[in-house]
């Protein structure tokens, strides 16, 4: 008895000793944050929020890695398939993870396989905002402009499928009008020929518009929750004009498959330290977003939620987002 435990010992510290001499503290590298929008959009804008508190706090360096276009689709390709070693980051976009799955059959990832949730950063009501050469003042008018000149009011989005997107064609469709879409590679392009006037309006996030409305380069003209969004109290909802207009974003923090669950639980918990801290709170619900930081399961059910609900917006209301 004694022989074979004193075996079965040594053959223990055997097969520790190689994990112990391999193994490095982690993180040992910086990280990578894969943002699937241009610089200024608001996956950009929470990343950078992110990983500045991370870096200030733990030391642990993150890279910003902007990857517009397609709607998500390219910046998700890439983190899908980067390896997963704790290393690569995807702030995961409700486009990403409700929208498309609903819309495109043949995705270079799965929205459920590819990935594992680590944690939702924050989530929103969008805003319409309108050039400030638009006559209208209110959602009432700018309908009533619609229907004066259809197919004349061309709105901006983020990518063809994008929230945006399917935020102005949910409009054209419960107000009946036609207005018509000019895709971009990320909100803050889009916003910035909003701006310009080259298109007169865009349904995208506080995060976003958040700067441009508060220095009045745009008109903020509502709010797209079913309730007003707390952070823009002010601001009326579209669905107080046209009723049952209901749409939200939300932004989270997922890694590939394959990722040890030993480093999920960690890149969760720190990062939703960070989210509870007052100052990262604080810039965040200034952007007119709410921080939220649960649990890998929560973002997981989240997630689901999301992509039930929206499938059977896109299902029943029979909108089509062409290529």
């Amino acid at each position: 008895m004694r022989c074979s435990a004193a075996l079965l010992l040594a053959l223990l510290c055997t097969s520790l000793i190689p994990c112990g001499a391999s193994a490095q503290p982690y993180p040992a590298k910086p990280l990578r944050l894969i943002v699937p929008d241009a610089t200024g959009g608001s996956p950009d804008t929470l990343g950078r929020i992110l990983a500045q508190k991370l870096a200030d706090s733990l030391g642990w360096q993150m890279v910003v890695d902007n990857r517009p276009g397609a709607s998500g689709i390219l910046a998700a390709e890439i983190a899908a398939k980067a390896p997963p070693d704790g290393y690569t980051l995807f702030m995961s976009t409700t486009s990403v993870w409700a929208i498309l799955p609903s819309l495109r059959k043949n995705l270079p990832y799965d929205a459920v396989a590819s990935f594992m949730p680590v944690t939702r950063i924050a989530s929103t009501s969008n805003v319409l905002v309108v050039n400030l050469s638009v006559p209208a003042k209110s959602v009432a008018e700018l309908v009533r402009l619609a229907k004066e000149r259809p197919g004349s009011l061309n709105y901006a989005s983020a990518g063809i499928a994008s929230p945006a997107h399917l935020a102005g064609e949910m409009l054209n469709l419960l107000a009946d009008v036609k207005m018509t879409h000019v895709p971009y590679k990320g909100a803050g392009p889009a916003l910035l020929d909003v701006i310009a006037g080259s298109v007169q309006l865009i349904i995208t996030s506080p995060i976003a518009a958040g700067p441009h409305i508060n220095t009045g380069r745009v008109r903020a003209l509502a709010s797209t929750g079913a309730q007003r969004n707390p952070g823009l109290p002010d601001l009326p909802t579209i669905a107080e004009s046209v009723p049952g207009y209901d749409i939200s974003q939300s932004w989270g923090i997922t890694v590939p498959a394959g990722t040890l669950p030993s480093i999920v639980t960690l890149l969760n918990t720190e990062i939703v330290r960070a989210l509870r801290l007052p100052d990262v709170r604080e810039r965040i619900a200034r952007t007119g977003a709410v921080p939220v930081g649960d649990t890998p399961e929560e973002f997981s059910a989240f997630m689901a939620a999301e992509r039930a609900r929206l499938g059977n917006v896109i299902s029943r209301t029979g909108i089509v987002l062409a290529d």
